[in-house]
């Protein structure tokens, strides 16, 4: 069918699929952001300049005449947006097979041509689906494509409002190569902007080789670098270009602390560049915990949102370039392939090498975990398949050494005798480093390793070993200390407390599980330790804090019998005096000193008044 417009016959034909329900699917279902269109017809004539560039090699006559670039061209007086390239172009029966067909893609077609070809000689061809062009109509009302096939003499108009038909007919080019215009729908006047274009071409094809360029205020501008970095050898690229490119996709402005570049190969292949922060970004709200690892396909940025490394890596920065999968219209898709699975996994296991190398320079790794220490914690919690990857990377501070202590290095200065490693979590490490919990532990020469950051009163709980060591938290009141010999004068034997502690829990009732002698303390009077089966002291601080008090447990009440403060409350106990009052300051002042608050400070505040008096008086 035809028709007659002026004097050139337009020929009208059907598409070639059910194009209604395709396009509404390319339109309102594979992409989830509208700008992709942009990178889509930027992929396409970057790969038409890689296929002449290919031809040429076999055919001289098809070299480039001129600049080999991508031009693009935003027009608001006629409010359409041009994408221009001097590739390999297309015939009218290239147009018919390639435009006119729904998820036929001349690319793919092309491919197979290639098997015999060097690695050299094969150019980066991108496009592989067949439905990126249509991809073109979220934006476009109409569409039309005016190509000269490089060899050719003739040229070709090929144009459709993506309702089912299309239009082919004859046209001049003065060159070989394409140009799509795109009649804008009145929602995508933002692409009328060279600036907005600019940001969406610097956002999804910026390290492209080809190219490419926006014309601005009569004068084309570079849209994009033009250069992979993680595709050349490392000996090819200076550290300033390794900084810029590590600010310029993290928006830091420190320098990395390390960076990673290599290419993996064999079965599976990919290139990556990987920057370790130097420093924490400053984040305001709580950040999202998912990796933005860059996917590129091809040099061509997919998306950040692929999880290329587990959330307790997201700290790393940098890009992933695979000439192993397609250049994807779907994240659901993508996600879906074992390809990508498979990346990953070597990604992942590459960056703990790189960390466990970098751990036995301990001043230089020290720097790191102030950064990144606590979430990469959060791995050992969530992350059954590199809990052991991740253990000797950790690093503590400690009751018995200064600066940060690792697992391996605790397990090597333990006590003969010692069965466990011991562990207490807190709000600060400073604060711990005082608690009254450790008492009996420095007095035998004990090492306790200081938790404080909030996932520290998870991670216990799965990692519950290492070395066969059993990891054991203070404030469960099960480490049996009276096996170890303390380490200066014997103490005095301890008096008989047993009816005082009877004494003592019936007047506490249910404020706590249980009430006993304790040999933990030293100096202080009493301490709290956690209920049999509940979890330690800091997990339940935490549990209260979040509202969920009914895991909580009621704790243990422990007592120094050599105490003092104990001995005169036996004393008065002993004489028939009641002690429900002391009892309850008793409970108040362990809850203070493990850093809560008293359970009713206005009446502990009362109580300590009263003794206070009564001291006086």
């Amino acid at each position: 069918m035809s028709e007659t417009t002026g004097e050139i016959q337009a020929e009208r034909h059907e598409f070639g699929a059910e194009v209604g329900r395709l396009l509404d699917l390319v339109v309102y279902s594979l992409y989830s952001e509208r700008e992709i269109f942009l990178r889509e017809l930027v992929a396409n004539a970057a790969d038409a300049m890689d296929r002449r560039r290919f031809e040429s090699l076999t055919h001289p006559a098809l070299a480039f005449a001129g600049e080999a670039k991508v031009r693009i061209v935003p027009d608001r007086p006629a409010q359409s947006l041009s994408v221009s390239d001097s590739g390999i172009g297309m015939s009218r029966e290239d147009m018919i097979a390639n435009l006119g067909t729904i998820a036929r893609s001349g690319t793919r077609a092309f491919g197979e041509t290639l098997a015999s070809a060097t690695p050299e000689e094969r150019p980066s061809l991108i496009g592989q689906f067949g439905v990126g062009f249509y991809s073109a109509f979220m934006v476009a009302d109409k569409v039309e494509v005016t190509s000269r096939r490089a060899g050719s003499e003739e040229a070709w108009t090929w144009a459709s409002d993506g309702r089912g038909s299309y239009t082919i007919a004859p046209a001049t080019r003065a060159t070989a190569g394409t140009d799509v215009v795109l009649r804008l729908k009145a929602d995508a006047e933002e692409y009328l902007d060279a600036y907005r274009v600019e940001t969406v071409v610097r956002k999804w094809a910026d390290h492209i080789t080809i190219p490419v360029t926006i014309e601005r205020d009569g004068k084309d501008v570079a849209a994009n670098e033009g250069t992979a970095l993680w595709r050349k050898a490392k000996n090819e690229v200076t550290p300033e270009a390794y900084k810029d490119l590590y600010r310029h996709l993290g928006a830091m402005f420190d320098d990395p602390w390390t960076t990673l570049h290599w290419r993996a190969e064999g079965a599976l292949e990919f290139y990556a560049l990987l920057f370790f922060p130097g420093m924490k970004p400053f984040e305001a709200v709580e950040q999202e915990r998912a990796s933005k690892v860059r996917l590129h396909v091809r040099r061509m940025f997919i998306t950040d949102q692929a999880e290329l490394l587990p959330p307790w890596l997201r700290f790393v920065k940098g890009i992933v370039d695979t000439e192993d999968l397609p250049l994807n219209v779907s994240r659901e898709m993508l996600q879906a392939t074992p390809v990508l699975a498979r990346i990953r996994k070597a990604v992942t296991n590459r960056v703990l090498t790189e960390l466990k190398s970098k751990a036995k320079d301990a001043e230089d790794y020290a720097k790191f975990w102030d950064n990144f220490g606590a979430t990469l914690k959060e791995g050992v919690w969530e992350d059954n398949d590199h809990r052991k990857d991740l253990a000797p990377l950790l690093r503590f501070r400690s009751s018995a050494a200064e600066g940060w202590v690792s697992l391996p290095a605790y397990v090597e200065r333990m006590k003969p005798g010692q069965e466990a490693i011991y562990v207490l979590a807190g709000d600060s490490a400073e604060v711990v480093a005082r608690s009254a919990q450790l008492e009996g532990f420095r007095a035998r020469g004990v090492e306790v390793l200081l938790l404080s950051d909030p996932i520290d009163a998870f991670w216990p709980d799965r990692m519950t070993e290492f070395d066969g060591k059993p990891i054991r938290s203070v404030t469960l009141g099960a480490a049996d200390l009276a096996k170890l010999p303390l380490e200066g004068e014997a103490l005095e034997p301890a008096p008989d407390a047993a009816e005082l502690v009877k004494a003592l829990k019936a007047a506490l009732g249910e404020a706590v599980s249980e009430v006993r002698t304790t040999e933990r303390l030293v100096e202080s009077a009493v301490v709290l330790a956690a209920g049999a089966g509940g979890p330690d002291l800091q997990m339940q601080r935490l549990l209260r804090r979040s509202g969920r008090q009914s895991f909580a447990t009621a704790p243990v009440l422990e007592l120094n019998p050599r105490h003092a403060l104990i001995g005169a409350l036996l004393a008065r106990h002993a004489r028939g005096e009641d002690i429900a009052a002391q009892a309850s300051i008793l409970l108040d002042l362990a809850h203070v000193q493990d850093g809560d608050l008293p359970r009713d400070p206005a009446a502990f505040a009362r109580q300590i008044e009263a003794a206070l008096a009564a001291a006086f008086g």
